[in-house]
């Protein structure tokens, strides 16, 4: 173990986030391979587990983390030694190390779980945690992160190429900035993307929309709704419509007066869609007396006899 004059152990290597955990990569597991063999991979292991996997759990340890070994080690006992279980109250967490590779993941089962065998294998971990869960698991990455970067010289923090938006992380107005930033056709003189086309530029309504003016637009699901708008790529503006609301749209669901009948949804296609595909539905199913009430809905009047 080599330290340098400022006492911190020469070690090099990256710390990441992803969705509820934290890894940690060297780079160094190849060149030992290459210059000592077998051996010397192995002993490049021991090092990078004794150096770095146990100063992990030292510091779940004294952040109030209880760390056991792996519930899994009677059944696969030869991997047993390179993971952990963990918890702390109703947060649940896994640290594996393998090769050069180490990572800490974290879930917890106390809102109900999209998958039936529980939240560790559900998607987007940190978006369905309870607040107080979501602020400890964050809580305990960001101490693991500062903990390695302090004590080994050449560890930095790799941020992710894109930064999540809400709670612990960048706003609307901040999200919107970043993916114009990011596009491959930002100009730091406009803050945005050239319009290429005056008819990018041209609301529903014939209004021509200002990049960081309000307007009013239609979201997915044809609700009337009021924002700042900020040009994003050809027909494509940015609509930042609170801390964490962010949609796009397209210049012909834009308006820069405000629209009649704010509360009625301008869904017409979807809604009709949706009812002929329940009219298919029905009609499989042999449920006429639903289908009737649906071909009513579709077709008053009788219009579908005037067509026919």
């Amino acid at each position: 173990m080599t330290q340098t004059p400022k006492g911190q152990i020469a070690r090099e290597g990256r710390v990441c986030f992803q969705d509820a955990s934290v890894s940690v990569w060297e780079e160094g597991l190849a060149e030992a391979r290459n210059s000592g063999g077998i051996k010397g991979a192995d002993a490049w292991e021991l090092a990078f587990k004794r150096q770095v996997f146990a100063r992990i759990i030292q510091t779940l340890n004294k952040i109030g983390w209880t760390v056991a070994p792996w519930e899994d080690a009677p059944k696969y006992r030869a991997i047993a030694l390179s993971y952990r279980s963990c918890h702390k109250g109703d947060l649940k967490g896994e640290l594996s190390i393998s090769g050069r590779h180490i990572e800490f993941k974290m879930w917890q089962d106390v809102t109900p779980s999209e998958n039936r065998n529980g939240g560790r294998y559900d998607f987007h971990k940190e978006a369905r945690m309870p607040y107080l869960l979501r602020l400890e698991m964050e809580r305990t990455r960001r101490r693991i992160r500062d903990y390695l970067c302090n004590v080994f010289s050449g560890y930095h923090f790799d941020p992710p190429r894109d930064p999540p938006m809400g709670l612990m992380g960048l706003t609307a107005d901040e999200t919107a900035r970043h993916n114009r930033m990011t596009c491959g056709h930002y100009r730091p003189a406009l803050d945005r993307a050239e319009i290429s086309m005056a008819s990018n530029a041209i609301a529903a309504d014939g209004g021509t929309i200002e990049h960081g003016s309000q307007v009013w637009a239609l979201d997915p699901k044809g609700r009337v709704i009021t924002g700042t708008a900020y040009h994003y790529l050809n027909s494509t503006w940015q609509i930042v419509t609170g801390r964490y609301g962010l949609t796009h749209c397209f210049t012909h669901e834009i308006f820069t007066g405000r629209p009649e009948g704010l509360r009625v949804k301008r869904n017409e296609r979807a809604r009709r869609k949706r009812l002929e595909g329940e009219l298919a539905k029905a009609i499989k199913a042999m449920n006429y007396e639903r289908a009737a009430v649906l071909r009513d809905i579709l077709y008053p009047d009788g219009q579908h006899l005037k067509a026919a």
